[in-house]
């Protein structure tokens, strides 16, 4: 195959990318000389994946980088695999496919008992290797000492003594000091066949595990050993994102990060990502816990700790009590609940509450004493669990109690971050008496580009690619990137094999959505749409109370499936595709609206029902102060919002998260050349029409300009037309079309 002149069609696994994806290719090889990052948008079928590894692995090559391709989407992860296993075909890379120690640990522990046994393995075999070699050197001084040479008698005394002790040290190993049989293996057997098969195809952690449990070897740790320096990992998010594992999983990679490429899949969530991995939380539990240990120890030191825990922990009770409306505790089960302790013009209720219960010579001066003791606490407990005296590794909870702490006082006041505290109903079988309320703090981070800035900063170049990152002005701003390179592709499929209907149905305000009227207009519209399509409809709702509304109100001939909260829509997915003309409901934001392919005749139409915004709770109001706050009032570029704000915090934290997830839940459908299906957007606020008469909540510019032109807005009673001749002109009916 001719290569480009970057050389990197070499990587291509097919005869001939389509233009779009050279195009593509050229322009992130070229980011990548200059070490920018790129944003990169492109629809389904625009062959993201291969566009983006295709330049970064050749620029690995030509640099001496790893390139590293990053998830939280596991149906993804397997796309990779495949996708790797098509390179290596093509041109032979090295590539390994990364997993956390709980998915693979042979033996189930702990990652601090998985350390502690990792070091006492590593000296046993170590041991063993100086007792070999001492065993080996006597004998040769035996043989010099019988053949008359009387130096070598002399040596080989002073090695029988050093073999006792070695001989002493492995025996105390062997009985007093708990070690992994796998990993033993791992440091005594010949691992070479191992590395042989892992890099002679692209295995998965799956594969690792298997191989490694037949041979009894530990495969986590095989894996770690196999990074460094390959070509390419694939991993999950947190690999990067997590700055405690980001500093070890360079380590494994024997890179420094600006030897690191990273690509971004499903780019659009690493917002909400990185805001899950900044947060921290500290339980009533772990302060209890905390308490318990100090006061088990004789260390002077112990008291200074016990004042200060002990007062942040009454006020957390304090500010949680407080907090309780009339009612409200009795709504508390054992799922976290959000009570609100902020306040604008002094600090938030729990550090008040701190502040004022406390007394002593100084909380710094009792934090920077309980910080000198808690490392130690920590120690002794990482020693009597490697001397066998603990079956467990116990964790030190005042190290990070104290640790919590400190960081509240210092940072809850700051831009940024918002305290909460949350409580929940204790269940049976914990540290609290059941139905016992008990609460939690928490630092939430409301701009994650406090996570993801640095790392970006320190990474050599990304490449952050989803069907839905636009607006790119907004992506830049939320994740802290400067000056990135932005590529985008719109829809790759031949139009003529889609439809996209803007429902001039009355918008489905949350103040609207009991009014029977309302319910009658979109219920026919639903109805007409099952119907009217050749095969499954797949209905997205605001919530999982709006999908159980309309699933138990339409009327249709095939089955109609639920999608319920905090179940596992696995099998729910699987009945359905199976089905014919069946109506699925589900959440916009459960688990089936983003990653999941609805190919050929799983799915033939996506209706979104309404606009799905999130629930705007205190954290989301908090967010949005905060990109106001960031980004200005009216933030770039405009807005029309749903709620008639135009502030930048509306824009960026609702308004346009909500319309990805909007557009994501449309790509289920059409997923190849061959395939063909309609999107129906259920609700007047993506009509045109909305622009003008209800500007304010008008929905439809937030769409990018290829997606609004192909709207055709429709009356509730004339969608049905539009789909029967959309699929009778595709001859998608069989037999006779329905008749309206």
């Amino acid at each position: 195959m001719a290569t480009s002149d970057g050389g990197y069609l070499r990587y291509f696994p097919y005869e001939e990318p389509y233009d779009h994806q050279r195009e593509a290719m050229g322009t992130i090889y070229d980011a990548l000389g200059e070490g920018r990052n790129v944003l990169f948008e492109g629809a389904t079928g625009t062959g993201k994946t291969l566009a983006s590894l295709a330049p970064a692995l050749e620029h690995a090559r030509e640099t001496n980088k790893t390139v590293v391709i990053t998830t939280n989407v596991h149906q993804q992860m397997r796309q990779f695999v495949r996708d790797a296993r098509a390179i290596t075909r093509q041109e032979r890379i090295r590539a390994v496919v990364f997993k956390g120690k709980a998915s693979m640990c042979h033996i189930d522990v702990g990652y601090e008992e998985c350390q502690a046994l990792r070091d006492a393995t590593r000296d046993l075999a170590d041991a063993e290797a100086d007792l070999a070699g001492l065993e080996r050197k006597q004998r040769e001084l035996l043989e010099e000492s019988q053949s008359g040479d009387g130096g070598a008698a002399d040596a080989r005394s002073a090695v029988m003594d050093e073999l006792d002790e070695v001989r002493a040290e492995v025996e105390e190993l062997r009985t007093e000091r708990s070690t992994c049989d796998h990993y033993y293996r791992n440091l005594t057997a010949d691992t070479d066949e191992f590395y042989g098969w892992l890099y002679d195809d692209v295995r998965t952690p799956e594969d690792v595990y298997g191989y490694a449990d037949r041979e009894g070897l530990c495969g986590y740790e095989l894996l770690k050993e196999g990074m460094d320096g390959v070509d390419l990992v694939v991993c999950n998010y947190h690999h990067l994102l997590d700055p405690m594992i980001r500093e070890q999983f360079f380590r494994w990679l024997g890179r420094d990060p600006e030897d690191v490429i990273a690509v971004f899949d499903e780019a659009h969530n690493v917002e909400d990502a990185a805001r899950d991995h900044a947060r921290r939380t500290l339980t009533e539990t772990t302060l209890d816990q905390a308490l318990d240990e100090l006061e088990g120890s004789d260390d002077p030191r112990s008291e200074a700790g016990l004042n200060v825990l002990r007062t942040f922990r009454d006020a957390l009770e304090t500010a949680y009590e407080d907090a309780f409306s009339f009612g409200e505790r009795e709504q508390v089960d054992e799922h976290w609940y959000d009570l609100a302790i902020d306040n604008d013009d002094a600090r938030d209720e729990l550090t008040l509450a701190f502040l004022q219960g406390y007394s002593g010579p100084g909380f710094r001066e009792e934090l920077e004493r309980t910080f000198a003791l808690a490392p130690e606490l920590d120690q002794e407990y990482d020693e009597a669990y490697r001397n066998g005296e603990t079956a467990t590794r116990q964790e030190c909870q005042t190290l990070q109690s104290v640790t919590f702490v400190e960081d509240w006082i210092d940072e809850s006041a700051a831009e940024g971050q918002y305290p909460v505290v949350s409580v929940r109903r204790a269940e049976e079988g914990g540290q609290h008496e059941a139905g016992e309320v008990y609460g939690r703090a928490e630092l939430y981070t409301c701009i994650p580009q406090s996570v993801t800035s640095g790392l970006f900063d320190d990474l050599h170049a990304t490449v952050l690619m989803s069907a839905t990152l636009r607006p790119f002005d907004v992506t830049e701003d939320v994740l802290g990137l400067a000056d990135p390179e932005t590529l985008a592709y719109g829809p790759q499929f031949p139009e003529e094999r889609r439809r996209t209907y803007a429902v001039e149905t009355p918008p489905l305000f949350a103040s609207r959505r009991d009014d029977p009227e309302v319910q009658e207009t979109v219920a026919t519209a639903l109805e007409d749409a099952v119907r009217f399509t050749p095969g499954n409809t797949l209905a997205f709702f605001p919530s999982y109370g709006e999908a159980e509304r309309y699933h138990d109100r339409i009327a249709v001939q095939g089955t109609k499936y639920l999608d319920e909260p905090a179940t596992d829509a696995t099998d729910l997915r699987e009945s359905f595709t199976a089905d014919d003309d069946a109506v699925l409901c589900t959440s916009m934001w459960g688990t089936l609206g983003e990653g999941v392919s609805f190919d050929g005749d799983d799915a033939r139409t996506v209706v979104v029902v309404g606009v799905p915004y999130p629930h705007l709770d205190d954290r989301m109001e908090a967010v949005q102060a905060a990109y106001d706050a960031a980004f200005g009032e009216s933030g770039d570029g405009g807005s029309t919002s749903g709620s008639g704000d135009d502030g930048a915090g509306w824009r960026y934290a609702v308004e346009i998260p909500t319309i990805r997830k909007t557009r994501q839940a449309l790509g289920r459908v059409v997923r190849s050349p061959e395939d063909f299906g309609a999107r129906i957007l259920l609700d007047k606020r993506y009509s045109e029409a909305a622009g003008v008469e209800m500007r304010d909540y008008a929905v439809r510019g937030t769409f990018p300009a290829e997606e609004r032109a192909e709207m055709i807005d429709v009356d509730p009673d004339k969608l049905k037309f539009g789909l029967l001749n959309f699929y009778r002109d595709l001859d998608a009916y069989d037999g006779d079309p329905p008749t309206p």
